[in-house]
């Protein structure tokens, strides 16, 4: 492994301990076994070299959750509401086993304010997460592909902000943060009140 890889996994590995604030260029140096110079070389400051490792980490996220969106035996269940909750559990199921790197995608979001590259990066990323999210549940019209794209990035949109949410409770407080059953009983229960808003 070269410089760069080793600069790029010491990162890793001090934003999943410290985080990116807390993160100083020695830091990166004492875990990846390189030296100061290596990170000017390499990535130009600090913060470029933690935002690649950020941007990484995000991928390797990205990676986890189409894994848990996707039928664990490639056989999609035929009861639309048992696959809600199944897909809801696999995803939150996330949060225990992966909890660094989703504690990691939630400092992404924080830092992509101030740090421009990463803010396009990750609003690339966000553009599949919505479609893989509204095609996890849905088959949408071929007849008329801008209401499709429309369905799509709707659907999509409503999927990426109950993610996010229930993301985030998991992040502060696992024991009252809701499971894959509860995320379904609540889609089903706005489901239902749909005609309220018609």
């Amino acid at each position: 492994m070269g410089h760069r890889e080793e600069l790029l996994a010491g990162a890793a590995q001090c934003l999943y301990e410290k985080g990116f604030g807390r993160t100083t260029a020695r830091d990166v140096v004492a875990a990846s076994g390189t030296n100061l110079a290596s990170i000017g070389y390499h990535f130009g400051s600090k913060d470029a070299l933690l935002t690649e490792a950020l941007l990484q980490a995000t991928a390797a996220w990205g990676e986890e959750l189409d894994r848990a969106l996707g039928e664990p035996d490639g056989v999609a269940t035929s009861d639309p509401e048992r696959r809600v909750e199944d897909t809801w559990s696999r995803v939150i199921s996330l949060f225990t086993t992966q909890r660094r790197l989703w504690a990691t995608h939630v400092e992404a979001l924080a830092q992509a304010e101030r740090l421009p590259e990463l803010r396009a990066r990750l609003a690339e990323a966000q553009r599949e997460v919505r479609e893989g999210l509204a095609l996890t549940f849905h088959t949408l019209p071929d007849d008329d592909p801008v209401a499709a794209d429309r369905r799509l990035h709707v659907l999509g949109s409503v999927y990426q902000a109950v993610l996010t949410g229930v993301m985030v409770q998991w992040m502060l407080d696992p024991d009252t943060a809701p499971s894959g059953v509860d995320v379904a009983e609540g889609l089903r229960a706005i489901a239902e009140r749909a005609d309220a808003f018609v």
